[in-house]
């Protein structure tokens, strides 16, 4: 599975990467390109390890995600959803891109809903999105998702029959890998929010740097509210300095940095999403449910993700931290 995992930073560079110059380095030959698809396009679909076993479906209510959630939604008893909207690697228009991670990230009771139609893995009911056309007159392609379609699903969710009642409005969150995780800064201004996740990501340093359609500034840090986590793939990871520099700049909200040595790719295709998703399950679970096992994953100077060799953890504004 490591194989995959060092396939995953190849995707980025693939799906990721063209959509931005800022993230730009060198790609794999596109024999290697289609070799990495074809892989993680072999990998089941999981339930995730939580105790609530996750399924993927694609909602008719909301044709243009996809939709992670508990398989048994009565096996919630009396306890509520928690809501986690994901912006995709690349903006890309693949609800299923980081399937594993939000797989497992559904099985401890969360909502999880990415935009996009469901073009990766055996069940995938779509074929892959084509190559992006350049913007007319030069420039980088307009991303083929928004923030729009991630606010798109948090008012979907809010507000559907079905799901309304199940779901805590004290719990909800928003993330995103890379692109998409500058997607989720732009909306973590949201007052129905509670927490914000940062995966491989960071605002762009320089206004030189871009995104086709998008208009991403370190002014979007100043609408935090919400506790926030970076997790990041170490100096390896062509995010790591706008994310570090992200969290150098948040003063005003507690916020926390995990890297793993893993780059860019990070670990979305390992089993149930490898340790990037046990740690950002800690961080929704101490977050919006107050969970206190969670907590130690962050709290104090022994604490569990501190202990972790493969893991550099920084905090602010934490208690005990």
């Amino acid at each position: 599975m490591r194989l995959l995992h060092n396939a995953g930073l190849a995707l980025a560079a693939a799906v990721l990467l063209p959509a931005t110059a800022a993230l730009a380095q060198p790609t794999a030959p596109d024999s290697d390109m289609a070799a990495v698809f074809a892989a993680q396009n072999r990998i089941p679909d999981t339930p995730g390890s939580g105790p609530y076993p996750a399924l993927m479906e694609v909602d008719p209510a909301l044709p243009d995600h996809v939709v992670y959630r508990p398989a048994d939604l009565s096996a919630l008893g009396a306890g509520k959803l928690g809501l986690f909207v994901w912006g995709n690697g690349g903006c890309a228009d693949d609800g299923a891109s980081s399937r594993l991670h939000l797989s497992e990230i559904a099985s401890h009771g969360y909502l999880v809903i990415a935009p996009g139609k469901w073009r990766n893995g055996p069940n995938a009911k779509e074929p892959p999105a084509p190559p992006r056309a350049p913007a007319t007159g030069g420039g980088l392609p307009t991303p083929p998702t928004s923030a729009a379609d991630l606010k798109e699903a948090l008012d979907w969710a809010l507000a559907d029959e079905r799901y309304a009642a199940m779901i805590d409005p004290e719990a909800v969150a928003i993330g995103g890998f890379s692109c998409g995780g500058l997607q989720a800064l732009e909306l973590a201004g949201d007052p129905r929010l509670r927490t914000v996740v940062v995966q491989n990501s960071g605002i762009f340093n320089t206004s030189g740097q871009s995104i086709g359609g998008m208009q991403v500034t370190k002014d979007l840090l100043k609408a935090l509210h919400t506790p926030v986590l970076y997790v990041l793939g170490g100096p390896s990871d062509i995010a790591y300095v706008n994310g570090m520099d992200d969290f150098a700049r948040i003063d005003h909200v507690p916020a926390a940095v995990a890297n793993l040595p893993v780059g860019h790719g990070g670990t979305y295709f390992e089993p149930n999403g490898g340790k990037a998703a046990r740690i950002v399950v800690d961080w929704l679970e101490w977050q919006l449910r107050g969970d206190a096992e969670a907590a130690k994953g962050f709290v104090g100077p022994d604490c569990r993700w501190c202990s972790d060799p493969e893991v550099t953890l920084e905090r602010k504004n934490l208690p005990d931290g």
